[in-house]
């Protein structure tokens, strides 16, 4: 029999998570108690949220039985996690993910990410009506640029590096027209612009956007770190300085999720349901940015979660015909590691929209 899996949230305000007696016991501010046996049930994460607090006992707890910990900040955003030491004991993958940079398999992962992204976003634009990318010509443009590149003398990490220049744009052109479509449906009154803006956005529906896609970056993170994969070094994203380009990665194939949720959670958001707040801006500027009220926040995050349990008809790796979006995170991940390591021959991300959603 399978051990129940289980989420431990502190994301409202006021509570208190502390171990007692081989439990963790959470206590909200009007000091009612909920506890969660560690040997009874399986703990899959802890969120913590900003004006909430944790004993340093229940860390420990969590450090030692290698149970993911998000922290998030005031405003749903997360902003750090705790990690067991024994993370980053396996260092095989890692090596075989530098050496794809040089042996071809990089362009097929970077050429990967961008068709099954494309891909999903054709999942969302079918289920509402909307006008589909041509996914054909898209895949003849960029099998010109692959033979482009094995034409050159160049070693591979070059060409996929001049890949990255020539796809990215592919990519971002066929996303604004998917943007500009999905935007359509949402509610008038909280649309503020037909164009997607990420860093420093001052609407507030793209900065919804923003904050789901950041959750979902997490459980792309985690994902990542259970198989033993290095976050900072990515193939269709280049590598900076502080820039998690595997993360990066993986996240424009989940993208479509995120939007399929809050087409459907949005729907009945008004004006009312979004605050203004001053902030710095630039050096020596503030500006004004649109946020969810914290009320809505929260919501939306519980909500979420609970979107990544819905199941998609895509086989799981051992056994079953389906699985929750959040374990097709996690198994793609593991399958990804697996190609890497030259234990399966291709990588062909598996992607599906929730179905009774």
């Amino acid at each position: 029999m399978r051990v129940k899996m289980v989420k431990i949230a502190l994301d409202g305000f006021g509570s208190f998570l502390g171990m007692e007696r081989g439990c963790f016991v959470v206590r909200d501010k009007e000091g009612k108690a909920r506890r969660y046996p560690l040997f009874e049930s399986e703990i899959g994460e802890v969120i913590l949220r900003s004006g909430n607090t944790v004993s340093t006992g229940a860390l420990a707890s969590l450090g030692f039985w290698d149970i993911d910990v998000l922290i998030l900040s005031n405003n749903g955003k997360p902003v750090a996690m705790v990690r067991s030491l024994n993370s980053d004991s396996h260092v095989r993958t890692r090596i075989a993910q530098y050496e794809a940079l040089n042996n071809g398999k990089g362009i097929h992962i970077a050429k990967q990410i961008v068709l099954k992204k494309l891909e999903g976003q054709n999942l969302v634009l079918k289920k509402y009506g909307l006008k589909q990318h041509d996914l054909i010509s898209v895949k003849e443009r960029i099998e010109s640029l692959l033979n482009d590149s094995k034409g050159t003398d160049q070693i591979e990490f070059d060409n996929l590096k001049a890949l990255r220049r020539k796809l990215l744009p592919i990519e971002g052109n066929c996303s604004d027209l998917y943007f500009k479509q999905i935007v359509q449906l949402f509610p008038r009154n909280i649309v503020r612009t037909n164009n997607r803006r990420t860093f420093r956005a001052y609407d507030g529906l793209n900065n919804t956007f923003n904050l789901v896609y950041s959750l979902l970056k997490w459980k792309v993170h985690i994902a990542l770190l259970k198989a033993k994969l290095e976050p900072f070094l990515g193939f269709l994203h280049s590598e900076e300085a502080g820039k998690p380009s595997l993360i990066c990665d993986m996240v424009e194939l989940y993208r479509y999720m995120a939007d399929d949720f809050l087409i459907k959670h949005c729907q009945k958001f008004t004006s009312k349901d979004f605050v203004v707040k001053t902030e710095q801006y630039i050096p020596n500027r503030r500006g004004m940015r649109e946020y969810l009220n914290d009320s809505m926040t929260n919501r939306l995050i519980r909500a979420f979660y609970g979107y990544l349990d819905w199941k998609v008809r895509i086989p799981r790796i051992r056994h079953g015909y389906r699985q929750s979006l959040e374990t097709l995170i996690n198994e793609e991940s593991l399958l990804f590691a697996k190609y890497l390591r030259n234990e399966r021959e291709t990588w062909i991300p598996r992607i599906a929209l929730p179905f009774y959603y």
